[in-house]
């Protein structure tokens, strides 16, 4: 297939690329600048300009390939409204350019989005909370598939390698400027995690196989403590770690406060049947230990 790929100059976008290209399809990636661009012609990808504030940029994209994956998004959390209206009006976008042919829509979503009453890991069932603004691609989705437009969700824990760890990175900076890595309460809530070149297979395996209206959990580990997490900061960037209370997160951790004391386990067992996904890469701790942090 030809495939129109957002983000595609991104931390999961270009590992996505090569993956893609390796299972003999073809990618045409979206890129805001030149170095993107000279990037994904070095991938062997085809290079489409534009943005996802350009909208006519998103639907002739669409409207060139036979899939569509939608991975951009603008992670400015500090405007996090604006920029999941931003990914909304993308979606709506993307589904309307392919409406009426029956084309594959994968849009981006995230774990966080869906918390199980009971405190069990949410699953791929599990329908998304309006407490977050990022709820709204869910519904954008939603709104494509009651048209019969052939959409799927795809949500995403931490995902990482020793580069980018998802919020654990915004972590290891806040840690680096304070001067110690922290967690919230007892640190015993819960981040899922997946490795980059799972989540990418994953990717692979939705644009050939999805359903219409699923929903997959990018998820290899249900839930990392947090505690654990900031205590591996602690080793690698040879800081302490200390432990806040919910009142002081809010100076500490800025925008990440909102984030940092949620417990967010999720299981990815219904998709690795359903897509026959079999997770192989390291562990989110095994990434953070191998990290270089000076």
């Amino acid at each position: 297939m030809r495939v129109f790929l957002t983000g595609a100059t991104g931390f999961i976008g270009s590992a996505l690329v090569p993956e893609l290209l390796a299972a003999g399809h073809q990618v045409l990636g979206m890129a805001r600048s030149d170095a993107g661009a000279q990037s994904l012609t070095a991938a062997g990808a085809q290079v489409h300009r534009g943005d996802l504030n350009d909208l006519e940029s998103l639907r002739t994209g669409a409207a060139q390939a036979d899939a569509v994956i939608h991975t951009a998004f603008i992670h400015d959390f500090s405007k996090f409204q604006e920029v999941c209206d931003i990914d909304r009006r993308a979606i709506e976008t993307l589904g309307s350019a392919l409406e009426g042919t029956n084309r594959p829509l994968i849009i981006t979503s995230g774990t966080a989005m869906v918390k199980s009453a009971s405190g069990k890991p949410a699953t791929e069932d599990d329908q998304p909370s309006s407490a977050l603004p990022r709820d709204a691609s869910e519904k954008a989705a939603d709104a494509m598939a009651a048209r019969g437009i052939n959409v799927s969700v795809m949500r995403l824990p931490q995902v990482h390698d020793t580069v980018k760890q998802g919020l654990v990175t915004y972590s290891v900076a806040i840690a680096r400027e304070k001067g110690v890595s922290a967690y919230i309460g007892d640190g015993t809530n819960r981040w899922p995690a997946s490795h980059v070149s799972d989540t990418t297979r994953l990717y692979r395996l939705a644009l050939e196989n999805a359903a219409p209206g699923a929903r997959y959990h990018a998820v290899t580990e249900e839930g990392v403590p947090v505690r654990d997490i900031a205590e591996a900061i602690g080793r690698g960037l040879r800081i302490p770690v200390i432990a806040l209370s919910p009142e002081e997160a809010p100076a500490h951790f800025g925008w990440l406060a909102m984030f940092a004391g949620l417990d967010l386990p999720a299981s990815g067992a219904l998709t690795q049947q359903r897509l026959n996904w079999h997770p192989t890469g390291p562990t989110l701790l095994t990434d953070l230990a191998n990290m270089q942090y000076s």
